[in-house]
């Protein structure tokens, strides 16, 4: 039998605006969420019980497999549905872990849409079940442009039709970053609401470069690059990213990265 396949794009932060903490100690956030057209690969046969195998360039630097998230899902899918299928996952680990592109949530949101098509259950199941399981699941559930608020969870679809096809490189310094450490950081200010994602900002910015000081090399880089439009980290971090005008420009720029830096070729959906 073929495997289902299914891609777990890579996320982007266009504008992320840290507006205050909540009762619970999350964050208020806005934020405006893009996907690339590459990213992290699954596959999953059917099988007796629920499983996942791990490989990749970033596969040793996941958790043990009893706690990915891939597997969380899982279960809480075949529960939410209650179904007793299983089935053999497989994750292909090719995003840096720990840098702000989605990573946990996107696999697991993948595993999400994998397995309602192999199990053919109602995708329902698999909207209820992604809030359980980190606050960027259900925008990497939708893996398309959306506006996001609260601690990113309440999604509101948008068009970009500018964006869609755009060339954009991805870099990183191969330094993971804590999303715990980065918050804590945050001193309680609030910058304003978000507007257009042009003018918008990443209030978490300087705080991860404070923590890793290669992210404003990589920034600084990017931003020097001809024809790049649109430099910003993404997230928390330590993953920064450049729109550029052309497949050509970005090309150029992807040739010239520093070998001890990570990056990834792509175009946003």
């Amino acid at each position: 039998m073929t495997p289902h396949r299914e891609i777990a794009p890579a996320k982007l932060n266009l504008a992320l605006h840290v507006r205050g903490k909540l009762p619970d100690g999350r964050h208020a956030i806005e934020t405006v969420f893009v996907f690339c057209t590459d990213g992290d690969r699954l596959s999953a046969e059917e099988s007796d019980e629920i499983s996942l195998s791990l490989s990749g360039p970033f596969a040793s630097e996941l958790r043990e497999a009893d706690e990915n998230l891939i597997l969380k899902a899982a279960r809480a899918l075949a529960a939410a549905a209650e179904i007793e299928k299983g089935a053999l996952i497989a994750l292909e680990k090719r995003l840096p872990v720990a840098s702000g592109i989605g990573g946990g949530s996107a696999d697991a949101a993948a595993a999400l849409r994998l397995l309602t098509s192999l199990w053919r259950i109602d995708p329902a199941h698999a909207a209820s079940v992604a809030p359980e399981l980190g606050s960027d699941v259900p925008a990497c559930l939708l893996s398309l442009p959306a506006r996001a608020d609260g601690v990113g969870d309440r999604l509101t679809p948008i068009e970009l039709p500018e964006l869609s096809g755009k060339p954009v490189l991805l870099v990183n310094p191969r330094v993971p970053l804590s999303t715990a450490e980065v918050f804590a950081r945050w001193d309680g200010k609030d910058h304003g609401a978000l507007g257009d994602w042009r003018e918008g900002r990443n209030d978490l910015e300087a705080l991860a470069i404070a923590l890793v000081p290669q992210i404003g090399s990589v920034l600084g880089w990017l931003s020097a690059q001809p024809g790049a439009s649109f430099v910003r980290m993404s997230g928390s971090g330590a993953t920064c990213f450049a729109l550029f005008d052309s497949e050509n420009a970005r090309d150029s720029a992807a040739d010239a990265v520093p070998r001890e830096w990570w990056r990834l070729v792509t175009f946003l959906r």
